[in-house]
């Protein structure tokens, strides 16, 4: 098999590495055989040269084979709304409150996500704020899933192979392909997904990562102001994967009767102003904050294939609002999580 030596010539001449070379480095990588300076090397060489779609591919199907996986009882609508993060946009949690209103629309959420490292709140951060436990076992996620029709996978507790990593990551400061690993390594294997990423090349490679991990619908989405959502300020690229085909498209909020708002209305200066947000959110209070969560929430229930086109998904989430059953998801996590 390839050396690490062999790899690395490979990067620097900027030739891709096979699919089943990048399945050896990475399960060297994460079993801790592969030393810190020769992973930081890989890790430089291949953000230079920029990661294929087969070498995410092989190194997020490592991460899965590594991951302590979660039992899902019903699997047909089981859908993660993890996106990259890193977009600097400092908003509130849109795809965590997002996944409430999923929920509450009928869809199984195996949530991923972990706390910040680049926004003001990540999604373990808020959840936390609400009072949710986020120290369950995978059996007990799984229970969360079946029971509530909403779980919380905390990426860590998941992901124990990260500790080969997390600290050549944190030294080096920079992007690697691990920052685009995360939502591609559900540990409830969902394949249906809304994912939102920070980079518009992005759009399209993680929808053909997605196919090529086995992935059933899938919407990858970047807004062009920069944001890991869809958009409420402007048009959103979206890369759709549905039957094995892959479509790419923009989409527009004012098509679905949104009126455009800057995305500095959606700011979150930390978890409790993100909290705050949220509950007016669920609350059914007009906003460009209920705006973008019942855009995101619509796609992800049209992935989920609770809707049978994006519009209706949309047009569902903001029915969802208005009864109040998304609350009722969140006070039924909170209470789930409290009793075990």
């Amino acid at each position: 098999m390839i050396t690490v030596q062999a790899a690395l010539n490979r990067l620097i001449d900027n030739n891709e590495l096979f699919y089943d070379e990048m399945l050896y480095l990475m399960r060297q990588i994460m079993t801790g055989e592969m030393t810190p300076v020769q992973t930081a090397a890989l890790l430089i060489g291949l953000r230079t040269k920029v990661e294929s779609v087969s070498e995410i591919a092989a190194s997020a199907t490592v991460m899965r084979e590594l991951s302590t996986r979660v039992a899902v009882q019903d699997r047909s609508h089981l859908i993660d709304t993890c996106g990259t993060g890193g977009d600097g946009a400092h908003t509130f949690n849109i795809s965590t409150c997002a996944a409430f209103v999923v929920a509450a629309a009928g869809a199984k959420v195996a949530k991923h996500g972990g706390r910040s490292v680049s926004s003001s709140s990540g999604s373990a951060d808020v959840l936390e704020a609400f009072g949710i436990n986020l120290n369950l076992s995978a059996e007990q996620v799984g229970r969360s899933i079946d029971e509530i029709g909403l779980g919380f996978m905390f990426a860590p507790n998941h992901h124990s192979a990260m500790k080969y990593v997390a600290p050549i990551r944190r030294e080096l400061g920079v992007r690697t392909i691990f920052n685009i690993l995360g939502p591609l390594t559900n540990p409830a294997g969902a394949d249906h997904q809304l994912m939102g990423v920070f980079h518009p090349d992005l759009v399209g490679i993680q929808a053909r990562v997605l196919k090529q991990l086995g992935s059933k619908h899938v919407l990858i989405v970047h807004g062009k102001d920069g944001m890991d959502e869809i958009s409420i300020s402007g048009p959103t690229l979206v890369a759709e994967l549905k039957n094995g085909q892959i479509n790419e498209f923009e989409i527009d909020p004012r098509d679905f009767g949104f009126e455009l708002a800057d995305i500095k209305t959606l700011h979150a200066n930390d978890a409790q102003q993100s909290r705050q947000i949220i509950e007016q959110v669920l609350a059914n209070q007009a906003s460009p904050c209920r705006d973008i969560v019942q855009l995101n929430a619509g796609a992800a229930i049209y992935a989920a294939g609770k809707a049978e086109t994006l519009a209706a998904g949309i047009e569902q989430a903001g029915q969802v609002l208005a009864h109040g059953s998304a609350r009722a998801k969140l006070d039924a996590l909170v209470q789930f999580t409290q009793s075990i």
